[in-house]
């Protein structure tokens, strides 16, 4: 993996020693219709493919230990990725140096966090479900640092000309906080709304403290050179967001 052209990089303002960014679908060995860094091992990819895109990802971007692969169930479950194990949730927080937080999307929102001096940092797979019910807020809480001197970006995530939503996804939102209406805009069908995540993310950011929020503003579906969109075509890879220290 070239880092340069297989890795989208965070651009925030983390400290030097904070690595964070989403894999690109190229520079694996998958094939159609998970061509090519599918690194999901849940889809139904060759098992083997999706190994040799993990050892890929492992060596391309010089990672000391596994990353710590969960698995997603649109909840709000936090793990602990200094324990290095596989965990039935949504999003994991970490402080040791082999501690690599990393959530896996093809349309849902990953979302990285750090503290400012980067003691701490987590990930977190914010689907609509989950960021209704709290994942973010989960994550922010599990993490050892006040939500004020944490910092968070938003990685490529499906955009707002592409999220249509029917009304009681609207009304999972707006019937709790009003300020999210304006996340909301009717859709070119009747009853449907074009949702954006990303407006709604911030949003529940600010509500719990955290407003150094950087990123947002692609598409996963409109970019299929770059990323994976289940949304675009159901059976497709995944791709991976990571943190992790580098010291």
């Amino acid at each position: 993996m070239n880092p340069q052209t297989d890795f989208l990089a965070a651009d925030w303002p983390a400290p030097a020693h904070i690595r964070a960014g989403t894999t690109l679908r190229s520079g694996g060995v998958s094939v159609v219709p998970y061509d090519c860094l599918n690194l999901g091992a849940h889809t139904d990819d060759d098992r083997s493919s999706v190994a040799e895109n993990r050892r890929r990802l492992r060596a391309g971007l010089g990672l000391s230990s596994e990353p710590a692969w969960l698995e997603q169930i649109h909840a709000t479950n936090v793990a602990d990725a200094d324990q290095a194990i596989a965990a039935p949730a949504d999003a994991s927080v970490g402080t040791h140096v082999d501690a690599i937080c990393t959530v896996l999307t093809a349309d849902c929102l990953p979302v990285v966090f750090c503290d400012r001096a980067g003691r701490c940092w987590g990930a977190a797979h914010a689907g609509w479900r989950g960021l209704a019910a709290g994942v973010l807020e989960a994550t922010i809480a599990t993490l050892p640092a006040r939500p004020a001197d944490l910092m968070a970006w938003l990685g490529p995530a499906i955009g707002p000309k592409r999220f249509e939503v029917g009304a009681e996804v609207r009304a999972t939102f707006v019937d709790g906080h009003a300020d999210d209406f304006s996340a909301f805009v009717e859709g070119a069908r009747p009853g449907k709304f074009m949702a954006d995540i990303y407006a709604l993310a911030r949003a529940r950011l600010r509500r719990v403290g955290v407003d150094k929020v950087y990123g947002g503003g692609l598409c996963t579906v409109e970019d299929g050179t770059r990323f994976y969109s289940y949304r675009r075509e159901s059976s497709t890879g995944r791709m991976a967001t990571l943190i992790w220290s580098a010291r």
